[in-house]
């Protein structure tokens, strides 16, 4: 039975070390980020050989939104734009919505050709006027609808191609004035407003397998912790928000949160969160991590069983090069240039 937790790595190349350590910690599944990757062939066998060292299909996560969140960019992979420029590229609802589903299954499709099985995103978080721009361009829209609207689309085509979407963040970060890598942030909105704004997308999207929490304090609903590591923000997220999924932790490293690595795993275990994530690579910190986390069992464990019962092991048809055709005259504007087949009639 694996542990509570999702590491990284250091670099391009598994090293013994990061191998024995895996294979003695178990963790559920691993992440990497632009230092893990050089090229396809490269970022497939290192998901092959983090898969070995702990020898079953642990899930492999990327943070592969588009704009300034690609860990996986040119030359080898396409550059997808940021969520914003999907509304940005036509007024037209239906042509907005087929462009982020597109969006969403190309690169799901990119992803599952190198072993990565889960993309973190949708960002469903609704920016509001001052707010920090940690968010920013990666807001599909300004309003709840619309952000849950695209937001679904890319979490189908991410989950038509066999990758799980993560929605994030949860409950939302949309009207934090500081950004959580640096400091935590607190909200002082009523629950009301709250309710109304920020927590509607991920209402809307409470089906999806699995979601990421926020490093942020919402005074409403506690006034000491951020939501990662409060019991009330968790069991609002589970009751309220009616989100029934996977919950992992944003990244344990966040100066956000307070502590020792080992006190802030175990907190946020503790609060509610299913899994951890812990990103740096760093051996001592992940050593650290390790102790605060025991076996992933009971509810958490069900709910892992049940995301990854999610993966479709043989994709939605798609024929590529038309498919990235049409997703460039879509984004361009072009609207008649890019009518063609759905993504599921494409031939594969």
């Amino acid at each position: 039975m694996s542990t509570a937790a999702i590491y990284g790595l250091s670099g391009t190349v598994l090293t013994d070390g990061e191998a024995a350590f895996f294979a003695d910690a178990d963790p559920w599944g691993f992440i990497l980020f632009r230092r893990n990757v050089a090229d396809p062939e490269q970022v497939l066998r290192l998901t092959d050989a983090l898969r070995a060292c702990v020898g079953r299909d642990a899930p492999v996560l990327v943070d592969q939104e588009g704009g300034r969140v690609q860990r996986l960019g040119p030359p080898h992979w396409v550059r997808y734009p940021p969520g914003a420029a999907y509304l940005q590229a036509t007024n037209d609802a239906f042509a907005a919505r087929e462009l982020a589903r597109l969006g969403g299954r190309l690169m799901a499709h990119d992803l599952k050709a190198v072993g990565i099985n889960v993309d973190c995103a949708p960002v469903l978080d609704v920016p509001t006027p001052g707010a920090h721009d940690i968010i920013g361009d990666r807001a599909y829209a300004r309003d709840p609808a619309t952000v849950a609207q695209l937001g679904r689309a890319v979490a189908e085509g991410l989950l038509a191609g066999g990758v799980l979407p993560v929605i994030k963040h949860m409950p939302g970060h949309g009207r934090a004035f500081a950004d959580s890598h640096k400091e935590l942030p607190t909200v002082h909105a009523d629950l009301e407003h709250l309710d109304a704004w920020d927590f509607a997308p991920f209402k809307a999207l409470s089906d999806m397998p699995i979601g990421m929490t926020a490093h942020i304090v919402f005074t409403a609903i506690d006034k000491r912790r951020p939501a990662t590591q409060s019991k009330a923000a968790i069991m609002l997220i589970r009751e309220r928000l009616g989100f029934s999924g996977l919950l992992l932790s944003d990244d344990l490293c966040m100066n956000a949160l307070s502590g020792t690595l080992t006190e802030r795993a175990e907190t946020s275990l503790k609060a509610g969160c299913d899994l951890v994530i812990h990103w740096t690579g760093d051996m001592t910190e992940m050593r650290q991590v390790a102790e605060g986390v025991g076996r992933l069992k009971g509810g958490a464990a069900r709910r892992a069983a049940a995301a990854l019962s999610r993966i479709v092991h043989t994709p939605e048809p798609l024929d590529v090069h038309e498919a990235r055709a049409r997703f460039d005259a879509l984004l361009a504007g072009r609207l008649d240039a890019a009518r063609g087949p759905d993504v599921g009639e494409a031939q594969a």
